[in-house]
């Protein structure tokens, strides 16, 4: 619940556009909401009247984050979970059951837990390759399916304002890139199981769509994958600069609110159309020199 930590100035991750209030009675779950892109939506739609939990890997932060989330409204109640493995879906049932019991149900659900490291495929193991799938593919399944009783229960009792999941994508595998080929399946993965989501639960009030960042100004993986070519990334993006929290923080209010209601089976791109001319194969690693050597993982 809430902390001493310092609030966050709402303009710096949400536009005035939206109302306060739109999420009232409302709460979010979301998995790897101790990042910088997951943390930034839900404080978002808590400071638009939501209420949110958390969970994350390690309980520390989840904590510090949560507290740190509830001061974007004088009333909210956000809870943190930590010690969550998304790949094992006996963690997430349990941490859905606290969400459940502290907050009072789950009507959105941002699936954002992920990890990535750049390596060639040369020199990617067959368990490293595994255990991205695991977290990014696999976790999105076992969240969709923890949460869904309770999303099912939103859709009924708030028809077209409730049963609503985000998955948290990304540009790779539209192209594909060097590097990431671990990275490029996974995600890959998580679109098509968002849209079978919309097609087999749009029926029963559901909505499924995938939001899909490029490189996001500020973030871990900006720092760690991107941080040597930052000027070359943004030469890249047709808009001209890189992308930050608040662009995806609007995407996100935009498909959980009255504006999304009729849109399902989607993948919002938020990347200032970078994806179109190939602009994540930078990340500062000079094509084909970077798969003829051989090194060992980047870990993100």
């Amino acid at each position: 619940m809430a902390g001493t930590a310092s609030a966050v100035a709402p303009e710096s991750y949400i536009s005035k556009i939206w109302p306060q209030g739109i999420f009232e009675n409302r709460v979010v779950f979301c998995t790897g909401g101790s990042g910088d892109i997951c943390s930034s939506q839900v404080r978002a739609l808590v400071y638009l009247g939501a209420n949110a939990c958390i969970v994350g890997r390690n309980e520390g932060k989840a904590e510090r984050v949560a507290a740190s989330i509830a001061k974007a409204r004088p009333d909210a109640k956000v809870l943190g979970i930590g010690n969550i493995d998304v790949r094992k879906v006996e963690s997430l049932e349990a941490a859905v059951s606290k969400c459940v019991s502290t907050l009072g149900g789950i009507d959105f659900v941002i699936a954002g837990a992920a990890g990535n490291f750049l390596v060639p495929l040369i020199n990617l193991s067959t368990n490293a390759f595994k255990s991205v799938i695991d977290i990014d593919l696999m976790g999105s399944w076992n969240t969709a399916k923890a949460v869904m009783p309770y999303l099912l229960n939103s859709a009924a009792k708030y028809p077209g304002a409730g049963g609503r999941i985000l998955f948290i994508s990304a540009t790779l595998h539209y192209t594909g890139g060097p590097l990431n080929t671990h990275g490029v399946v996974a995600k890959a993965g998580v679109d098509a199981l968002s849209a079978q989501l919309a097609i087999e639960l749009g029926p029963r009030g559901i909505t499924s769509n995938v939001i899909a960042p490029g490189v996001v100004d500020g973030t871990e993986g900006e720092r760690r994958l991107f941080q040597d070519a930052r000027g070359e990334m943004m030469g890249k993006v047709p808009t001209g600069r890189l992308g930050t929290v608040k662009d995806v923080n609007n995407a996100t209010v935009y498909l959980l609110s009255e504006t999304g209601d009729f849109v399902n089976g989607s993948v919002q791109v938020v990347d200032g159309a970078a994806w179109r001319i190939g602009a994540q194969v930078g990340a500062g690693a000079e094509y084909p020199a970077s798969v003829l050597v051989e090194r060992k993982a980047t870990k993100l």
